[in-house]
């Protein structure tokens, strides 16, 4: 069974901004399986560029929780 990957999303208060989140992520190669505003939880595939998400979120004006 494939492994989810999590992303504690910070900032979202809408659902524009889980849209802006999606949006992102989905521009940075990899379409979340996933974006729930009120956990503020990014799912993701096993094998998601982590590293190019997080910046194309923060680019976006969120932020990524440790």
């Amino acid at each position: 069974m494939a492994q989810e990957l999590i992303l504690k999303v910070t900032g979202m208060d809408c659902d524009g901004c889980v849209k802006a989140v999606t949006r992102a992520a989905t521009g940075a190669g990899t379409a979340p399986l996933s974006v729930d505003l009120k956990s503020g939880e990014m799912r993701l595939p096993e094998g998601a560029d982590v590293p190019a998400i997080t910046k194309a979120i923060q680019r976006a004006g969120f932020g990524i929780a440790p």
